[in-house]
């Protein structure tokens, strides 16, 4: 009698581990984009990141402004009269302050704006999409951007794709804990599921694995 039973609990043991895993976050989904009932919103403040191209204009000194001025790697750019000026991280807001500021050692009251031409976008402001993909990519997030649009950017999937055993990787900022949910991207792509179209936020990364032969 106990000879038999031991295979049974022997497997039991075994697989318990499996279907605890199979509870965690990454089996959860995200809700479905919809843009049906609620207005498109803008998203958070934008922030500057390395390579983005700027123009700052100083209100009646256009000899200090900058037109098109690239943030470096470093994170700093430099305009007439101010040098080294740290720009990463800084909303557009807060650079125009911060250069009015120093300028203001040189010229009374001034005026600054700053235009983000072209974002490139931080890390934390960026979507991640890496694996079996034409194209794995780091893309500036836009407000209301859905994996589809994602998915769009980095020429789909590849033939090799389980679309369906992809994950989304997201850091929850409250709790400060990395969360994973499960994504549908072969009935997105490859079937035109809308429902497995979810929207993304600033950081999130994308990961597709290889089917298994």
């Amino acid at each position: 009698m106990l000879q038999s039973l031991f295979p049974v609990r022997l497997a039991t043991l075994l697989l318990a581990p499996l279907a605890l895993a199979g509870c965690g976050g990454a089996g959860t989904e995200l809700p479905s984009a919809s843009y049906a009932n609620a207005p498109i919103a803008p998203s958070e403040e934008y922030t500057i990141g390395p390579l983005d191209e700027i123009t700052i204009h100083v209100w009646r000194n256009p000899e200090l402004s900058a037109d098109k001025v690239r943030v470096r790697p470093d994170g700093r750019l430099t305009i007439p009269l101010v040098q080294d000026i740290p720009a990463v991280g800084k909303t557009s807001t807060q650079l125009q302050e911060y250069i009015a500021g120093e300028l203001s050692k040189y010229i009374e009251q001034p005026i600054v704006s700053v235009i983000v031409n072209t974002p490139e976008g931080n890390f934390t402001q960026q979507v991640r999409i890496i694996g079996a993909t034409p194209q794995p990519a780091s893309l500036p997030f836009r407000a209301n951007m859905t994996v589809l649009d994602a998915m769009i950017a980095v020429g789909g999937l590849n033939e090799f794709a389980a679309g369906n055993r992809a994950k989304l990787i997201r850091q929850d900022r409250e709790t400060a804990k990395q969360l994973e949910y499960r994504l549908r991207l072969s009935d997105l792509v490859r079937k035109g599921d809308a429902s497995a179209n979810v929207m993304l936020m600033p950081g999130d990364t994308i990961i597709i694995p290889e089917s298994r032969f």
